[in-house]
């Protein structure tokens, strides 16, 4: 004779957050909070990006005029290698920016922390962790399932 058991719940799925009833956006205070979070991080970022514009912009250091011209050429080709890549990091780092900013507006507008897509409150854990999103864990779930 079969066992009824309950359904073991799914695994590794985000714990519901917990909603305060009638609220619909953060205080002034909490959207001071993610400002000052925002503020840090975007300054991180522009110190990162400078460094990585620096990399792109280096001259050769390491003195290949004396040696062979077949390791000359290869580390002619690693330096182009490495500004290359040194120059995707700083489009990427130029995205993030520009994520943070737009979240600074947000701030300004008021509508900080409210999932585009389910007009919900986003958790402040999760703002914490990625103050630039613009969805709730749900709905960007919920995205990979389409």
């Amino acid at each position: 004779m079969p066992i009824n058991r309950r359904p073991e719940p799914a695994k590794n799925m985000p714990p519901k957050p917990v909603e305060e009833p009638g609220k619909n956006r953060y205080s002034d205070a909490e959207l001071e909070e993610f400002r000052e979070i925002i503020i840090k991080k975007l300054e991180d970022a522009r110190k990162e990006l400078t460094n990585l514009q620096a990399q792109m912009t280096a001259a050769n250091d390491n003195g290949t005029d004396d040696t062979a011209s077949t390791f000359k050429i290869l580390e002619d080709g690693s330096d182009s290698l490495a500004k290359e890549e040194a120059g995707q990091l700083a489009g990427r780092q130029k995205k993030f920016m520009e994520q943070l900013e737009n979240a600074l507006v947000r701030i300004e507008n008021k509508t900080y922390g409210i999932c585009r897509v389910t007009g919900k409150l986003i958790p402040k854990e999760r703002l914490r962790a990625v103050p630039h999103t613009t969805q709730s864990i749900e709905a960007k779930l919920n995205q990979y399932r389409d």
